[in-house]
């Protein structure tokens, strides 16, 4: 279970005080979320070693996301969007050992965990970041094998739902635990870890 786009230190050890077992930091430029490297050492800092630590982006050079994600000491990088093909991971590979692939449905990308090298996929809504919720049907009927998550319009109303009908390896949420666009919410994040965890 992973909570992402946390700003703060102090809402990343509520993540992870709360049982999540990553938190991620969000290299985006139209991103609410988006931290600077100095916010986002510090995040990551505050729970180095309770939790994996994954730098996400959309819109950096694969090389250039690499080299952020060893400078940061991350666990894993996670590359987002049709943006990142095999060329891309097979760049960012070479100066970063750990790679996630995050991509939709819609976006024509193989589903097969690993087709890029990477150790997981997650799978978002169309629109990363929108709090858009499932077609679960659709999901479930094209839903990878292996290690994959499930992200988009999760939240702690719907995730236990989720989880029981799609059945991912993880789960992934960000919109869905805060109060306003890019503002967590500590009570909403142990909610949803809760939920999840029963689940």
């Amino acid at each position: 279970m992973k909570v992402c786009g946390l700003r703060t230190p102090e809402l990343a050890r509520v993540a992870v005080d709360a049982g999540a077992d990553a938190i991620g930091v969000v290299f985006s430029a139209k991103s609410p979320r988006r931290v600077t490297e100095d916010e986002a050492r510090a995040v990551l800092d505050a729970v180095r070693g309770a939790a994996q630590t994954v730098v996400v982006t959309n819109d950096l050079d694969a090389g250039d996301a690499a080299d952020l994600a060893a400078r940061l000491d991350a666990d894993l990088l996670q590359l987002h969007g049709r943006a990142y093909g095999a060329a891309e991971f097979a760049r960012a590979a070479e100066r970063f050992p750990r790679l996630w692939r995050a991509t939709a449905l819609a976006d024509g990308s193989p589903l097969e965990v690993g087709a890029y090298g990477e150790e997981a996929i997650l799978l978002d809504a169309p629109r990363p970041g929108s709090g858009e919720r499932w077609d679960l049907g659709e999901l479930v009927a094209r839903r990878p094998a292996g290690r994959w998550l499930l992200a988009g319009g999760l939240a702690p109303g719907n995730v236990v739902d989720a989880i029981r009908e799609a059945a991912p390896w993880g789960v992934d949420v960000s919109s869905g635990v805060e109060s306003a666009s890019g503002e967590k919410d500590a009570d909403l994040i142990r909610a949803f870890v809760a939920a999840a965890r029963t689940a």
